[in-house]
């Protein structure tokens, strides 16, 4: 079904494009956090740059039981995002309206890399 996948370059996948935005608009925000708030701000950024790099080498795997296993990874950290964007606003450090256009494009990020996972398994229990 999905046989055309890894001669894909990750750079056309869509859910690729939406996780390059999650990671540059989490860059200034990133920024914008207190000093005492280091470990979040680390494990924010290496949350949000998780999703594409995962996707990126999932896509040069072998097979898509292997691309499913990054894309699942990447799922992960798509709701490690949704949790600390929880936590921030939670903790007053910012308001909602601070992050709805990355909350928004997380969402977006989410739906396709939720549709990919389903066209995999697909995939993979076809095969």
């Amino acid at each position: 079904m999905l046989s055309y996948l890894p001669r894909v370059l990750f750079r056309d996948l869509k859910a690729y494009q939406h996780a390059l935005r999650v990671a540059a608009l989490s860059r200034p925000l990133i920024k914008r956090l207190p000093a005492v708030e280091h470990d979040l701000a680390d494990q924010w950024r290496r949350a949000s740059n998780s999703i594409a790099l995962n996707l990126a080498e999932g896509v040069t795997r072998k097979g898509s039981k292997e691309f499913r296993r990054f894309a699942d990874i990447a799922r992960g950290s798509l709701h490690e995002v949704e949790a600390i964007l929880d936590l921030v606003q939670y903790m007053g450090l910012f308001q909602p309206a601070e992050l709805k256009e990355l909350i928004d494009v997380r969402d977006e990020c989410a739906r396709m890399v939720y549709g990919l996972l389903r066209k995999l398994s697909a995939s993979v229990t076809a095969s």
